[in-house]
């Protein structure tokens, strides 16, 4: 009867695959503010300047919109940030903004008139130093203590804390972005980078593939670029970057084997970036460059299976991206079973075993830390009226990943192969599958 279920569950998945064009209906996301059936931002042309000294970021976001309702308002998120001013359109012609009531964690809706006919708006703020997503280290906090840094972390619902944005997983843009530095510092972004300082301190950036808000990415500090191979390399403060492109040498084949299983790496280049010891997370997925802690450059690349999951996200989240956050397993339950799947092909069979039964340990102390039954131990969880970042634990991911190894069990690994391929066929939100996700998974 299990089988029989299964197959059927895997077969509802699969029929999305052939109708990519069946119009479903859109989940309302309520940890933004944003209403992009009415009006919804496309692409970023960003203009900033990076300040130590003050510890803020000021400059212009203009956002190309399509007002599809041709109302007169749209609407983005905020939190913390001091708006100065809002035009419209390349002749700038002024407007008016307001801000709506403050919701904890999610800071002030940021209302905008517009008419039916405009297409881009700019908006000129300013961070503050309450601003979430931005880490600003002084010298003492690096590993070379000569320089300070800066880094950000977009997700859940932060981005909003230094650019003004739609601030959702459904709502994806493209960016261009002009970011002007003090002149001994190199900055980078989740797109297209440089590899190396230049004389000027303003550097160029492109994203071309569109992007959700999380996935914004911003550092700024004392870094050196090395090649791994022809499209993958390392940036690190210049006493960690040979270490660091030592540790990771098996970057290159990671990506082929990743390519083998599921398809073109769609991005261009795959690098990493070491940030400095304080870094407070394991690893962050953003597109072209992965931010990563440096407690995995152990000297002897025995930790670098984190590089699997974060390098499997360039399909599982940033190709297809969960609709809202309660649905956040289908970014990190698929990613970690791509993951697994990455490592087996380069590490072997031995090791990809005993990685399993590390991943069942973690997820049975989870399980049994919240409670058998915690709401928060199912896969689609309920995040209303808090923090999404609450709805974050292990769970998601190993409990994510022992379903689908269920589901490729029952199948075959050659059939749930093919499904896999066909649901990473981005870039698109998964809203595209949600309406059969939600009837099987709830």
């Amino acid at each position: 009867m299990k089988k029989i279920f299964l197959l059927a569950t895997l077969c509802l998945m699969a029929c999305q695959t052939e109708k990519k064009t069946e119009k479903l209906t859109a989940v309302k996301d309520e940890h933004s503010f944003a209403q992009p059936e009415k009006a919804v931002a496309k692409h970023l042309n960003l203009d900033i300047v990076v300040d130590f000294n003050a510890q803020t970021i000021s400059g212009k976001a203009s956002w190309d919109i399509e007002n599809i309702a041709k109302g007169d308002e749209i609407i983005f998120d905020e939190n913390t940030l001091e708006i100065t001013k809002v035009t419209l359109d390349a002749d700038e012609k002024p407007t008016s903004f307001s801000l709506g009531t403050e919701v904890e964690f999610h800071g002030k809706p940021l209302h905008i008139k517009i008419d039916k006919n405009t297409t881009k708006v700019n908006i000129y703020y300013k961070t503050t130093k309450d601003g979430v997503a931005l880490q600003w280290l002084n010298p003492q906090q690096t590993a070379d203590k000569k320089y300070p840094f800066l880094f950000s972390q977009g997700e859940s619902i932060w981005t909003r804390t230094w650019i003004p944005c739609q601030d959702s997983p459904s709502i994806r843009f493209t960016y261009d972005a002009k970011v002007t530095v003090d002149k001994a510092l190199l900055a980078v972004m989740s797109a297209e980078n440089p590899q190396q300082k230049n004389d000027t301190g303003i550097y160029t950036f492109k994203q071309s593939k569109a992007i959700p808000s999380y996935l914004m990415a911003i550092a700024v500090g004392d870094m050196q670029f090395k090649a791994i191979d022809s499209r993958t390399g390392v940036y690190a403060e210049p006493s960690m970057v040979e270490k660091s492109a030592w540790e990771f040498a098996e970057l290159g084949k990671m990506v082929n084997a990743a390519e083998k299983l599921y398809g073109p790496y769609r991005w261009g280049r795959y690098d990493v970036l070491v940030l400095p010891p304080s870094f407070p997370y394991g690893g962050m997925e953003n597109p072209n460059l992965t931010f990563l802690t440096p407690g995995v450059v152990a000297g002897d690349r025995s930790l670098t299976s984190i590089l699997a999951h974060e390098l499997g996200h360039s399909w599982s989240g940033n190709l297809v991206t969960n609709a809202t956050w309660d649905d956040v397993w289908l970014n990190e339950g698929f990613t970690t079973y791509v993951e697994h799947r990455i490592g087996e092909a380069v590490f072997g069979i031995k090791e990809a075993k005993m990685q399993d039964v590390l991943s069942r340990k973690v997820l049975s102390d989870n399980m049994a830390e919240y409670g058998k039954n915690n709401p928060d131990t199912r896969l689609k969880v309920s995040t209303s009226g808090r923090n999404p970042d609450d709805g974050l634990s292990d769970i998601p991911y190993e409990k994510g990943y022992a379903f689908l190894q269920v589901v490729e069990n029952a199948v075959g690994r050659e059939k749930m192969d093919e499904f896999v391929k066909g649901y990473f066929a981005g870039p698109r939100i998964s809203i595209n599958y949600y309406g059969r996700f939600r009837e099987i998974f709830q």
